[in-house]
């Protein structure tokens, strides 16, 4: 069999941005500095978070196409997306792409469902509970009531993500998460796990882990699994 043409080699994640003019930190899935193998980046212009999350996703089908056709012609080995929220149209995407398409941490919530101790069940950190619908549970496999809490809409993570801030406090947005996941953990002692379905929380992953003692999965973690499986380690034999 010929191969197909390529301009570009080597084993590659590409990553489908939104339109956005926020500060990302190192961890954020767009920021160059959370990947230590190579990453491709493709902005769909016009698309912006709200339109995602508080609109219809399927309307932006065409564009998450194109995105998904350039990043597979550019020779990328599978492909995700910068918004979890994205989990609605992950078969469609899916059924698009000609690489692996993985459309948001959420992914993981079956495997962790089955995982987890007796009793224990994972808790979900979102950007905007309200949004997050039966469809986006359905689409990735997951159970449709899981313990959920949503970042506070005025507080300086989701305000600095709206106004499209140009600097940022860390700290101040770290306090942010970690108030979050303290106010699921005091209503649901059964979580065993969180999952950050928003991808800009992966900078405060390990603080959470930390203070609480929880595995924390990610947009982050689903994407080093599947980097793994595309590179698996070489080991002396």
């Amino acid at each position: 069999m010929t191969a197909a043409r390529r301009t570009v080699h080597g084993v590659m994640i590409g990553i489908i941005v939104l339109d956005t003019g926020f500060r990302r930190l190192p961890g954020d899935i767009a920021h160059t500095g959370t990947w230590p193998f190579p990453v491709q980046f493709q902005v769909v212009r016009g698309v912006r978070p709200k339109d995602v999350i508080e609109g219809d996703p399927r309307q932006s089908l065409d564009a998450f196409r194109r995105a998904i056709d350039d990043l597979a012609a550019l020779g990328c080995s599978a492909i995700t997306t910068s918004c979890g929220f994205l989990a609605a149209v992950q078969e469609e995407l899916a059924r698009h792409a000609p690489v692996p398409f993985l459309s948001s941490a959420l992914l993981q919530l079956p495997m962790i469902e089955r995982i987890l101790p007796a009793g224990k069940r994972p808790g979900l950190i979102v950007s905007d509970q309200n949004a997050l619908t039966e469809r986006h549970l359905r689409s990735v496999g997951a159970a449709q009531v899981l313990p959920m809490a949503a970042l506070p809409v005025d507080g300086p993570l989701l305000r600095n993500m709206r106004e499209g801030a140009g600097e940022v406090d860390a700290g101040a947005q770290a306090a942010d998460v970690t108030a979050t996941v303290e106010d699921l953990l005091a209503r649901h002692p059964e979580v065993g796990a969180l999952v950050f379905e928003c991808a800009n929380l992966p900078p405060y992953a390990a603080a959470v882990s930390r203070q609480f003692g929880l595995p924390v999965y990610d947009i982050v973690t689903l994407v080093r699994w599947m980097q793994l499986s595309l590179v698996p380690p070489v080991y002396p034999l």
